[in-house]
């Protein structure tokens, strides 16, 4: 049976990768920094996760151990592992380099040559890229040309709607996901053999579905949850089953999607129906997913290259209809949560330099551009 070290205990590893790996008969060690679910998970070695849709099932994962991922074990489980997937948040990825590294020295150290094979499942355009750049700075400069010939960092596209939940039946490690999953990797970056796992689809073409992700699922995500902040609902379904909002997001993700029509060629009416089955997602009644979750790091989700500036871009670059991302865009500038650092700094910006200095600082926006002052004219409006 092959083995795979997955950096990322929490709720989307052990619902999303960690079970594909499982499913796929690949013995899976979890790593990660918090202590009390790295004992748990070793001392059960398995997990359940619920997964939801019109009907509810519950799936027990097994053939899983996990060690932390700030010691020792964890060097030597990358010493002798056929496969090193994570999904740990953009922020956590440079942190990690680190051991990655010192993983690959001592395999390398120890003559193992058999290919390795990385895959960063984080929501970032081309993660396992930047994750190569950050191992590197680490690894030392005499492993590098071997690290190019083993090592294979494989970008891929994830999508799966993984809320936090509260431990239900006392089972700190049940997870609670939808039916609905994505997981697209760039087939031309693989060593050796591909992992033939169910669910892990190849592609030569990942920006394409990198992007339909971004602007469709994270575009519309995101949306609902600034419109429905506004109104004062708690959890997307709330939001989405308002039909100002409702008939607000599909508009936006129209307006981006006809950006990836144009740019990429996808079928018009296979991306209607794409973004109607996205809709549905959103309304899951079983899925319990916070506002303040999704909407949470406005500055991150504002910047130039993520799910509201760059699907704007692509609406400005083809000259097409971009009036719902423009609300959308007003709607993020609005949101408050004195619990997120990043909103707070957000409110501050706007307080003392105004929309078009904020979105020029944050987004790279021209505050001269008829998209900024028509975002300038929406957030000035009453709710």
């Amino acid at each position: 049976m092959k083995n795979a070290v997955h950096f990322g205990a929490g709720n989307i590893g052990r619902g999303f990768i960690g079970k594909l790996l499982a499913d796929a008969s690949i013995e899976v060690t979890f790593a990660d920094i918090n202590a009390p679910l790295v004992d748990q998970l070793s001392h059960k070695q398995e997990y359940k996760v619920k997964v939801v849709d019109t009907e509810c099932k519950t799936d027990v994962v097994t053939h899983v151990t996990a060690v932390r991922s700030d010691g020792d074990e964890i060097i030597d489980r990358i010493t002798h592992t056929d496969l090193i997937t994570t999904a740990v948040g953009p922020d956590i990825l440079d942190k990690i380099a680190k051991t990655i590294a010192a993983g690959l020295e001592k395999r390398f150290a120890l003559g193992h040559f058999k290919p390795l094979n990385i895959i960063a499942c984080e929501n970032m355009i081309r993660g396992t890229t930047h994750l190569k750049k950050e191992v590197y700075r680490y690894l030392d400069t005499s492993y590098h040309e071997r690290a190019d010939c083993l090592v294979g960092f494989v970008d891929s596209a994830v999508d799966r709607i993984v809320p936090p939940a509260e431990a239900a039946n006392d089972d700190p490690l049940e997870v609670t996901v939808e039916s609905f999953s994505e997981w697209i990797v760039d087939k031309s970056q693989f060593k050796g053999e591909v992992p033939d796992i169910n669910g892990m689809e190849q592609t030569d073409n990942l920006m394409a579905f990198i992007e339909r992700k971004l602007f469709t699922l994270n575009t519309g995500h995101c949306i609902t949850a600034y419109l429905g902040n506004q109104k004062g609902y708690k959890t997307i379904r709330e939001a989405i089953a308002d039909p100002e909002i409702h008939t607000q997001v599909k508009q936006a993700m129209s307006e981006s999607g006809e950006v990836l029509i144009r740019r990429y060629g996808f079928e018009p009416e296979f991306h209607a129906a794409y973004i109607e089955k996205i809709l549905n997602r959103f309304a899951n009644p079983y899925l319990v997913d916070e506002v303040n979750r999704v909407g949470r790091q406005p500055i991150r989700k504002l910047g130039p290259d993520d799910r509201l500036i760059k699907p704007l871009l692509g609406t400005m670059e083809y000259h097409i209809e971009n009036q719902a991302l423009l609300r959308g865009i007003a709607a993020a500038l609005k949101y408050t949560n004195r619990n997120d650092p990043q909103a707070v700094e957000l409110q501050t910006s706007l307080t003392n330099h105004g929309v078009s200095h904020t979105l020029q600082q944050y987004s790279g926006l021209d505050p001269d551009s008829a998209e900024v002052r028509q975002i300038e004219y929406i957030f000035n409006q009453p709710d």
